[in-house]
């Protein structure tokens, strides 16, 4: 990779560690729904009035069931999630599950693509499913039946990021990575509106919460997502996937520096372990997949 792909990377990686930081103060306060579609809908806003700005406009016709594919898989249900998951988990929790992202990019290459599982990935697989079941049985917190749900909701959230590079490889040449990265955001938290209006606000919000929504639209999905999508179309989306072991060291860092989060040794051996499986999953040889 180039070297700007690689400080594209970085500068992703922190953005993307601070935005759990940001889940942390804004989802137990308003409630799942309420976070991701906030975020959903600031971010994918202010992505669509740069499109119309710079790109001179979004050609919305016979796209909408692309958007609504991608916007679900790649924003909505993981933002939801994760939303779900962080009323519950310190932030550091949340980075180690969203690493487990590329463990489960190999499997759906494997699947979709036709990519060879060598023996290699599959032990990268163990690897790192191993770092999360250490962490969520010796990490610094007790884990309960909502602690227990919270992890899976995380899992499911990896899971489904992964689902989604596939899409945007797909339609890469098709469309473009700023108006993806816009109308998936805007259809998604469009699709998940429902979900608020069952979900009533608190009469009184922090300024701490409102904040971070802010700062989970304008800065972790308007202009993370922009990187995003654009080091999918140019690296490929094995290699955009690398962000994800970029991000813990700084996830666990902001929550540390931030929110006071305790780290111990067992926890760093784990996140060690979950690592080392994310980088051994993009080292596999791939077959070319058929048509």
């Amino acid at each position: 990779m180039r070297t700007a792909d690689w400080l594209r990377m970085t500068l992703l990686a922190a953005i993307w560690g601070l935005s759990f930081l940001f889940l942390r103060m804004a989802a137990p306060v308003l409630g799942p729904a309420p976070t991701a579609v906030s975020r959903l809908l600031i971010g994918g806003g202010l992505l669509a009035l740069y499109v119309q700005l710079r790109e001179g406009g979004i050609d919305l016709r016979a796209r909408w069931g692309h958007y609504a594919l991608l916007g679900m898989l790649n924003s909505g249900l993981p933002f939801l999630l994760f939303s779900f998951a962080a009323r519950s988990l310190p932030a550091s929790y949340l980075i180690l599950l969203n690493a487990t992202t590329p463990l489960f990019g190999a499997l759906v290459g494997a699947v979709t693509l036709g990519e060879r599982l060598g023996a290699r990935q599959l032990a990268a697989l163990t690897s790192g499913m191993t770092g999360v079941a250490i962490v969520a049985g010796l990490g610094p917190i007790a884990i309960g039946l909502q602690e227990l749900l919270a992890i899976v909701a995380g899992l499911g959230g990896a899971a489904c990021y992964a689902l989604a590079t596939i899409q945007i490889r797909r339609s890469a040449i098709r469309h473009s990575p700023n108006t993806q990265a816009a109308m998936s955001q805007i259809v998604s938290g469009i699709l998940l509106l429902p979900l608020v209006a069952a979900a009533p606000l608190p009469a009184a919000l922090p300024a701490s919460a409102i904040l971070a929504v802010l700062g989970l639209g304008v800065l972790c999905s308007g202009l993370a997502y922009m990187l995003y999508f654009r080091l999918v179309v140019d690296v490929g989306p094995s290699r955009a996937l690398i962000v994800t072991f970029l991000s813990p060291p700084f996830g666990i860092l902001w929550g540390w520096m931030l929110l006071d989060e305790e780290i111990t040794l067992k926890m760093l051996a784990g996140t060690a372990l979950v690592l080392a499986g994310t980088i051994g999953s993009l080292g596999g040889k791939r077959t070319q997949p058929s048509r």
